[in-house]
């Protein structure tokens, strides 16, 4: 015992010495990767007498201060099935990623009950967790022989490594069936059970917590108590040795030695004494904290069963109101009042609620009798007033191309549960998954892309700048400018089908025409080629990416854009910034865009800097906030942009500056005043706006019937005219047979690619039908670039060469 105590006061065992950090070839070369002593500190006697009392090595001394030199833990990775007789699925030691100053440490890491949770030490499991991950929702990837990681799609990723590779596969089959265990758990249990499980989890894991402290407080009473006994029997021997006839010099010693020893009884007292004071009151105040965490926990519960009430009979007063509102539209003789009254009701009703369910459409419109039309042979249904409204517009467009339709149906207030619809959806590609067209807007990405071009002008009066400086400042304002559009358009376009396209043909009016097409499907992409007598050409491929986090909804559109002007033939090239949807689950919905973009002249040289500096609610500065640099090739700074990405953007001459002291900076920014120009202004919205979509004069106009398109025009797809109608059930069901057609083509296309593989005969992939893939000779990327022979197909309406995708 002596000995055991006095090497936990000496210093730390040799495993804790050993355990490496980040070196000896653990990983990536990292600064101060190596010694690995933060791991495991130095023990105590009191420690290693409690850790030995306990069965366990002592903290810090990796078992050799409780066990003897030859007790040291296993290398890295070492471990096995319920090691330690913890019951856990597998336990040992492995390299985790930190950071790349200390590079990998050594944890002690736990698997168990589908949890993975890790520790500095084996010691530290009964008393501190370092972190612990869910695998029924994480993904497992082995990166080389001993690497592999571990995420859940969020804030945690796990990078290991192993002793060896052998190593490294036990770890990666425990962890995968954990996984399948887990995962098949979760799937056998509703949701009342997942919300049982948790809370099972937790209470779990606060008696674990209690049991452990429990645990510790005898310990230190034991401590105290040895204490107090061993101070006694050492002050009895002292007295015993007093007594003895021995030397004057020895009594001297032993009557220092017995000092000493009463102010070493002294201080032990006064620490006995602290410790009771202590135990005292962490007994008392657990009882308080237990009954307050307990408490808190009752209150979440009662609030979310509160909210979900409170859900339910907002959606039933909405449906008594609707009702209300709507069912006089049925009597007769009141066609005409009663559509009015349904558009109108559906405008007060406008802003959904995320937490209502979901009815099918008869409850919440009806339409009347003698308005019904018949299905014809198109894909495009009737049944509704609104159609005969886009049948007038048919007319007027065929009278006039001028004239413009400025109104849709109004938006119809459908309900649904937002949350059980979204609540799968978390850390995952929502272009992949089918969602139904009450999230949607009536127009497809290939119309939003299009949109673009609402401030064309811009690009217009850049084509007459002779300074290339100037015609930046306006470049970079048509660049806000698309962003306009997105302040409240909160619903999401139709993603479109592979080979969808889409044309707008203003040639007439506005000097320009624009044609868009879905060239990839997963990832979606989609590439657009506009040209303007004017003289400029427009054309970008953007695929778009997106995850939903929860809270919000991140959209990443990747992909350049290119602007060219003819006469100079300067070319612009730009990315686009991250839109970020909030509040998607509770809450208004909300869109911010932040980030920065880099206007490049490639033949100049001359660049412009774009800041979309991103909310928040802390700071003073305006809301959604622009700010921009146009600088030459030395990077001197002649022009100062400013303004807001949804109202209008200025710019400013920057003077060259005269002095370095603050009244010639006062004078500067004088001059930068007096010379403000104002780039570009937001057009007001149309009338009635917040019940079509908040779609602007130029979106109203996009979905208008036009003759003589593509038949794979966006226009005629059928689930997204139904939308717009109001029809959205029906909607609903078209949209899924469209996708389900698609899935087919591409199962069709993927068994001809493997058949031609294994013949050995040359399969060519699916290839766009208007634009052709190649290297760009500007940036070297591989984009699609329009190939032409669009509107000359559309002047002789020669189609068979577009697919049957609707």
């Amino acid at each position: 015992m002596a000995a055991t105590e006095l090497r936990g006061v000496v210093g730390p065992g040799p495993a804790a010495i050993a355990a490496p950090g980040g070196g000896g070839g653990a990983g990536p070369p990292a600064v101060g990767g190596g010694g690995g002593r933060g791991d495991a500190g130095p023990g105590s006697g009191v420690a290693s007498t409690t850790a030995a009392a306990a069965g366990g090595p002592g903290p810090g001394a990796g078992g050799v201060a409780a066990g003897g030199p030859g007790s040291a833990p296993p290398a890295a990775g070492s471990g096995g099935s319920g090691a330690g007789g913890s019951g856990s699925a597998r336990e040992g030691w492995l390299f985790k990623w930190t950071n790349y100053i200390k590079g990998y440490q050594r944890r002690w890491f736990v698997l168990s009950n589908g949890l993975l949770s890790y520790y500095r030490s084996k010691a530290e499991m009964r008393h501190t967790c370092r972190g612990t991950i869910n695998l029924a929702t994480a993904n497992i990837t082995v990166e080389d022989s001993c690497n592999f990681i571990i995420s859940n799609g969020g804030a945690q990723t796990y990078h290991l490594k192993a002793s060896s590779e052998v190593e490294r596969q036990r770890w990666v089959t425990a962890l995968e069936l954990a996984k399948a265990k887990a995962v098949k758990m979760l799937a056998e249990s509703d949701e009342s059970g997942d919300e049982e499980s948790v809370s099972q989890t937790d209470k779990t894991e606060l008696q674990n917590t209690l049991r452990t402290l429990s645990s510790k407080v005898e310990d230190l009473s034991t401590c105290n108590d040895l204490i107090a006994k061993h101070g006694t029997a050492l002050q009895r021997s002292l007295s015993e040795l007093e007594s003895l006839k021995l030397p004057a010099e020895s009594n001297e010693k032993i009557k220092q030695v017995n000092e000493r020893a009463t102010l070493f009884r002294i201080t032990s007292n006064a620490m006995i004494n602290a410790c009771r004071d202590f135990l005292m009151l962490a007994q008392t105040h657990s009882k308080k904290w237990q009954k307050s965490l307990q408490y808190e926990r009752d209150q979440r519960i009662r609030l979310e069963e509160t909210l979900e009430q409170l859900a339910k009979q907002h959606n039933h007063l909405e449906r008594a109101f609707r009702g209300a509102t709507v069912l006089p539209a049925n009597t007769p003789g009141s066609a005409g009042s009663g559509k009015d009254q349904c558009c109108s009701g559906k405008g007060d009703m406008s802003d959904e609620d995320d937490e209502n369910e979901f009815f099918d459409a008869p409850e919440i419109i009806t339409m009347p009798e003698n308005l019904g039309h018949k299905r014809t042979g198109s894909n495009i249904s009737g049944a509704s007033s609104d159609i005969s409204l886009d049948e007038q517009y048919k007319h007027q467009l065929e009278e006039t191309k001028k004239e413009k339709r400025t109104r849709i149906p109004y938006k119809p207030n459908y309900s649904l549960n937002l949350w059980s619809i979204m609540k799968n959806c978390i850390g995952k590609e929502l272009s992949k998954i089918p969602m139904p067209v009450n999230f949607n807007e009536p127009l497809s990405m290939l119309q939003r892309l299009t949109e673009d071009l609402e401030y064309h002008e811009l690009l217009d009066r850049a084509a007459k700048c002779e300074n290339s400086l100037e015609q930046l400042c306006y470049v970079a304002a048509f660049t806000v400018s698309s962003y306009s559009t997105t302040v409240f358009r909160t619903s999401k376009p139709f993603n479109p089908l592979l080979g969808e396209t889409f044309e707008l043909d203003r040639l007439e009016e506005n000097g320009y025409r624009s044609l868009c097409e879905q060239v990839s499907h997963h990832p979606p992409a989609a590439a657009h080629h506009a040209e303007s007598k004017n003289g400029w050409t427009l054309r970008q491929e953007i695929k778009i990416t997106s995850k939903f986090r929860g809270k919000y909804l991140s959209i990443m559109p990747l992909g350049t854009i290119h602007c060219i002007f003819h006469a100079t033939g300067h070319h612009y090239t730009w990315k686009k910034v991250t839109t970020t949807v909030h509040n998607i689950i509770v809450g208004k919905l909300w869109i911010d865009q932040s980030g920065e973009i880099d206007i490049i002249n490639h033949k100049t040289g001359d660049k412009c800097n774009l800041k979309f500096v991103p909310y928040s609610y802390f700071s003073r500065d305006i809301a959604r906030k622009v700010t921009g640099e146009v600088t030459d090739p030395s990077g001197k700074v002649h022009f100062a942009l400013l303004g807001t990405w949804d109202e209008k953007m200025d710019c400013f001459k920057v003077q060259p500056a005269s002095g370095e002291n603050g009244g010639d900076a006062r004078q500067r920014g004088h001059e930068a005043e007096e010379s403000r120009v104002m780039l570009w202004k937001r057009n007001p919205l149309p009338k009635n706006a917040e019940n079509m979509y908040y779609f602007s004069e130029l979106a109203l106009t996009l979905n208008a019937w036009e003759g003589g398109t593509a038949p794979t025009d966006s226009r005629l797809r059928p689930d997204q005219r139904l939308m717009e109608n109001g029809r959205w059930d029906e909607a609903n069901a078209e949209k899924q047979r469209l996708e389900e057609k698609q899935r087919l083509s591409r199962k069709k296309r993927e068994a001809e690619a493997m058949k031609a593989t294994e013949d050995g005969t040359p399969y060519d992939p699916y290839k766009a039908l208007w634009f052709e893939r190649k290297k760009d000779p500007v940036t070297k990327e591989l984009t699609h670039v329009y190939r032409g022979e669009y509107w000359e197909c559309k002047e002789k309406q020669d189609w068979g060469s577009c697919p049957d995708i609707f």
